[in-house]
Order: structure tokens, then sequence, then C-alpha cells
């Protein structure tokens, strides 16, 4: 029973990293905010499209700026201060 579970495990990992694309998680101390920005088919690609997206946060006066890389199925774009929008 316990390999059935392992290999349950295993089998779903995989289906989601096959169906979970790949963003650029950005959050900002000020204004209080989460964005994403994708989806991309590689971290690679989310990695070059990384910096052009801080430029633009920085030009727009943002604060506290901290990035990552992520698979993930973002429910909202932006969430400002836990409202999504």
């Amino acid at each position: 029973m316990k390999l059935l579970n392992v290999a349950k495990e295993v089998v779903s990992d995989f289906v989601y990293s096959i169906y979970t694309a790949w963003w650029v998680e950005v959050t900002t101390a000020e204004p209080r905010c989460v964005y994403y920005f994708g989806p991309f088919n590689s971290s690679e690609a989310a990695e070059i499209a990384r910096p052009g997206y801080l430029e633009d946060l920085e030009q727009e006066g943002a604060k506290g700026i901290v990035t990552s890389i992520k698979r993930c199925k973002p429910k909202a774009m932006t969430i400002v201060e836990g409202v999504a929008e």
C-alpha cells in the first residue's frame, strides 16, 4: 500500500510540473503588492525577462522589491495588500 501511495505522489508531481508554467513573482514593500509575470515555458526564459519587470516597477517608484522564479498557477496577476485585482 505504501508503494502505491509513493507511485501516486510521483505521478502527481510529474503531471503538476508538466502543466504548471514558470512565473516571475515580484513582491514590493511599497506599495504592498505581489505581482506575477508570465507564463514562461522555462525558468531560463523567466530569468531573462525578470530585469525588465524590475526596471518598470523601479521607475514607478516601488520600494523593497524581492523577486523569485517559480512554478505556480497564480489566482490573480496582482495582489494588493491581500486583495486580488
